[in-house]
């Protein structure tokens, strides 16, 4: 026997010490070693319990040799086998081709071509791909600077109670985070796990996925300047409606019993993304910006964003593509309530309540969910009920039952009400502002096109952005990032 008192990253491995801390190099909590490590040998020649058949440890270490210890669902002695987000992958691109092949067959059966179906759906979604490629990279670039040079550490103890300070602070700290929403729900819980009040954290979140900068540049490029503005002025709205429903129906007891289920550590996704804090200390903005450490912050936020989140960009893309060319406007108008014989008030009341709920039945969360609106607004769904919509990403049933994980069924059930809530009553308020500013936007062309590619303002800036994003992977692969992909 030997005893060790080590502690180590479950990224970095080589970053250990003898004492509790951080690792330099990611930001996340170094985690102990195993105590005790019994020497032995099994049929390979190599210790069964300090090392694995492919040499690293496979107490502290997995295949890759990444440190598992802490992190991995696997007891003491194994090695991690595959990694976390290459399952979810794998899931996703399983749950595509059984989508696919059902439809292939629903299709066939109604007498229609397939063939001629999915093109014209794909051909949608690559048109608006194509529209909003250089705003996602713009976007997901300033995001990365800002959280390059923000730091997560002390975040917990500048929001401690629910008061308009903290609230406040949590809100600029959330729109200087990623936007993805299963990451924005995985930090929050880690906040509210290390002191942070929950009314702050939740409100942390909400302004992670609906304050930040690339939502509204992709709003802007897909729908309209109008709702850029009307994204930003409602979710503060939200917020405060938010913190006000907690402020009211919020039970001690209820809370209480949300921090016990907290306090279990049960995983939901994106826990790496949750862990880690990269940016950089000492300097300036500028200087910090333009380090060479900087460049390589900027670079790793950047695809752990984009990692976070393309999932639901491409489903919702192809939703929307789907939507737009297999169902016709004539439904969406009667759902909506959008033709004559309906008053205006009833349009925004129902859009805004109906709003949310295709949200919640459409899986899509984050950025995702934009093409889907500019469909729906095509469509005739109100000016609120588009808001409502947009603002709901944190209420679709993965995240629900994330919720459930992370607090306990009754308050993912109380979070949900209020939520729902909150997001239906903001986008009436935004609509009837904008009536009253004379801000609403009248005309109905989200850019819902055929796809052509021609060296125009878009075509420009796509390729500009491209070299941009290229330059960025240079960087991410040279410090081999997507080793570290595999832990989000």
């Amino acid at each position: 026997m030997e005893n060790q008192n080590f502690y180590t990253c479950p990224m970095h491995a080589q970053s250990r010490q003898n004492h509790p801390g951080k690792c330099p190099q990611c930001g996340m909590e170094l985690v102990p070693e195993n105590n005790k490590i019994e020497r032995g040998h099994g049929q390979d020649g190599h210790s069964t319990n300090g090392y694995g058949q492919d040499g690293h440890g496979a107490n502290g270490y997995g295949p890759d040799g990444h440190n598992q210890t802490g992190y991995g669902q696997n007891k003491p002695g194994q090695a991690e086998s595959s990694p976390t987000g290459l399952i979810r992958v794998h899931s996703f691109w399983t749950s595509i081709i059984i989508i696919i092949a059902i439809l292939f067959i629903v299709f066939t059966a109604l007498g229609k071509s397939p063939a001629k179906l999915f093109s014209s759906a794909l051909i949608l979604s690559f048109a608006m791909f194509w529209q909003i490629f250089w705003a996602l990279v713009l976007g997901f670039g300033i995001s990365a600077g800002v959280q390059a040079v923000v730091s997560r550490a002390e975040v917990a103890k500048i929001m401690p109670d629910d008061s308009p300070k903290s609230l406040a602070i949590a809100c600029g700290l959330g729109a200087a985070s990623s936007s993805c929403s299963y990451a924005a729900v995985a930090i929050a819980h880690s906040l509210f796990k290390k002191g942070a009040n929950f009314t702050s954290a939740i409100v942390f979140e909400f302004a992670s996925t609906n304050l930040v900068i690339e939502l509204g540049i992709i709003l802007w490029a897909l729908v309209g300047w109008q709702f850029t503005l009307a994204e930003f002025i409602g979710g503060i709205i939200m917020i405060i409606i938010l913190a006000a429903l907690f402020k009211l129906f919020l039970q001690p007891k209820l809370l209480a019993k949300a921090k016990e289920q907290a306090d279990k550590n049960l995983k939901g996704i994106m826990e790496g993304h949750a862990a880690m804090d990269m940016s950089i200390k000492g300097g300036t903005i500028a200087q910090r910006i333009f380090s060479n450490k900087g460049f390589t912050a900027i670079s790793n936020f950047f695809f752990m964003d984009v990692y976070s989140v393309w999932k639901d960009i491409l489903a919702g893309l192809l939703i929307a593509g789907a939507l737009g060319a297999w169902v016709p406007n004539s439904f969406w108008q009667h759902f909506f309530l959008a033709g004559a014989g309906h008053s205006e008030a009833v349009k925004t009341f129902w859009g805004a309540l109906v709003g949310p709920l295709v949200s919640v039945i459409s899986f899509v969360c984050s950025i995702g969910n934009v093409p889907l609106a500019a469909v729906l607004w095509n469509g005739g769904i109100s000016f609120a009920g588009v808001i409502s919509f947009i603002f709901a990403d944190l209420i679709v049933l993965p995240v629900l039952n994330i919720y459930r994980k992370y607090y306990g069924l009754k308050m993912a059930a109380f979070l949900f009400a209020t939520s729902y809530a909150a997001m239906a009553l903001a986008g009436i308020a935004i609509e009837y502002i904008f009536k009253f500013a004379r801000l609403l936007p009248t005309a109905r062309h989200a850019i819902v096109s055929q796809a052509h590619i021609a060296l125009n303002y878009t075509g420009i800036l796509n390729i500009i952005f491209l070299a941009i994003a290229l330059l960025l992977l240079a960087r991410f692969i040279k410090v081999k990032g997507f080793k570290m992909l595999k832990m989000m």
